[in-house]
């Protein structure tokens, strides 16, 4: 069997948030399973892709409305991904810095989609499945189904995974005319209160639609920004798979960016040596329990409340505080002032940094993941893989990954996004890493749990062979 995965992320070559975490390593597993697995991405202007060897396969063009774009794929000659990269080389489109946040985002990412399946067309060997990550691909399902020119591909399945139902790609009719000719009388399956959504439409034309987390897609016919109904209308071909970790890469035992490495038996000294070099980094005391926040200082991650969480907190208990992240102007301005508050208890690092993050899950106590919105939440895997204990809203797959100490588990879980709750969450903490013995034997048992795809992969490929 042979699937094809089509999507803007893949780590290391362009990552943005959790999509390009799964991208980058769900192929590995599946390929180790015996499943033929490709991922074909935008070829985007960074060092990561600049530095690869390529070979050139194919080259042609593409119709945007009255625009046409020439294009080519380049397959990426190195094997140390586990799985074949090709990339989508479109100058005027797709040649560029960032991933996201351009004006022309519609053209884009609808672009990126008309090349992929126009290379498809004259390719020999053709994918048994077509995977699709997010609205940035969700056209496609509608593509191979409706459009004349994509004839061909009409009985190739489609799948199409949602990592986060907030962003659906929509756009207005004005620029129906870039999506190539197909019958009118189905412009319904575009439709979405009063224009083209690209998330909605993939919904409706994917022949499975996989989220996440079981429980996300359970809060899905609930909760989706304005697609509740038709989640709830298509829940029959609907299935929450739970995301894992590539465990080759998240290893403390060999991990190459932390200080120290360290297993289940030196775990207390290796995590301390870990947790030193960050206290001294960021002029903390190493005696105090440290909680950190890694991610985008966005409203779903409740980054919005981390300012007075934080205030709260360092009134009132004797904790440091790290921040590693960047998003909202505003809530990183309102971060950076509380330096000046409460030196030596707090500290922020605005941006990211691949190493920092990797050093923080080994050194740092708690890590706090107060989101109003987690479809499956990869960081928690990673503090669990470090012996980290995560403070986390029981939500999406947070709900799945984390139990709560006081139900027999491992982290510490609150069920609303307030100011109260997440710092009786970290008053909590406090108390549990006072008690050293529990502490420290919790550390040891969560280094036992596993997150990877191995699971995960294995739910796919059955997937995979339902749609045959």
């Amino acid at each position: 069997m042979k699937v094809l995965h089509t999507s803007l992320e893949c780590y290391p070559l362009a990552k943005v948030g959790g999509l390009g975490d799964v991208v980058g390593s769900l192929p590995k597993y599946l390929t180790d399973l015996d499943c033929i697995t490709e991922v074909v991405m935008p070829f985007f202007d960074n060092e990561k892709i600049n530095h690869l060897s390529f070979e050139e396969v194919y080259s042609g063009a593409l119709d945007l409305g009255k625009n046409t774009f020439d294009f080519s794929i380049k397959k990426v000659l190195s094997k140390d991904f586990g799985f074949q990269i090709y990339l989508v080389h479109q100058k005027e489109l797709l040649y560029r810095p960032n991933v996201y946040s351009y004006e022309d985002d519609t053209e884009r990412f609808l672009g990126f989609q008309l090349a992929v399946l126009n290379w498809l067309l004259d390719t020999e060997i053709k994918p048994d499945i077509i995977h699709c990550h997010d609205h940035h691909t969700g056209l496609i399902p509608f593509l191979v189904s409706q459009v004349n020119k994509y004839n061909s591909l009409i009985d190739i399945p489609t799948v199409l995974t949602i990592h986060n139902a907030q962003y659906q790609g929509q756009f207005s009719y004005d620029k129906l005319d870039y999506i190539p000719q197909f019958d009118l009388h189905n412009i319904g399956l575009l439709d979405w209160d009063h224009c083209i959504n690209s998330l909605a439409t993939g919904i409706k034309c994917a022949w499975k639609v996989t989220t996440v987390s079981p429980t996300y897609m359970d809060e899905l016919q609930h909760q989706a920004n304005g697609l509740e109904g038709l989640l709830s209308h298509e829940k029959a071909k609907c299935v929450g798979i739970l995301n894992g970790i590539d465990q080759d890469i998240w290893d403390p035992k060999t991990d190459p960016m932390i200080v120290h490495n360290y297993g289940a038996k030196n775990i207390i000294s290796g995590r301390k040596a870990n947790k030193e070099w960050l206290c001294k980094e960021f002029n903390f005391d190493v005696d105090k329990p440290l909680f950190a926040f890694i991610g985008r200082l966005v409203y779903e991650k409740g980054a919005d409340l981390l300012p007075d969480i934080i205030s709260e907190a360092l009134e009132r208990l004797d904790v440091n505080i790290l921040i590693l992240g960047s998003g909202d102007s505003t809530v990183e301005s309102r971060l950076e002032e509380l330096k000046e508050y409460f030196p030596g208890s707090y500290n922020t690092y605005i941006g990211y940094d691949e190493k920092l993050s990797h050093i923080i899950y080994a050194g740092a106590d708690f890590l706090l993941m107060p989101s109003r919105v987690e479809p499956c939440g990869l960081n928690q895997m990673y503090a669990l893989r470090y012996g980290l204990i995560p403070i986390v809203r029981s939500i999406g797959g947070l709900k799945d990954t984390v139990i709560d100490i006081g139900d027999n588990g491992f982290g510490i879980c609150h069920n609303h996004v307030s100011i109260q709750d997440v710092y009786y969450s970290i008053k909590r903490g406090v108390e549990f890493y006072e008690d050293q013995k529990y502490y420290r034997k919790t550390q040891k048992e969560i280094l036992k749990i596993d997150h990877s795809w191995n699971n995960s992969a294995a739910q796919y490929i059955e997937l995979y062979k339902s749609l045959k």
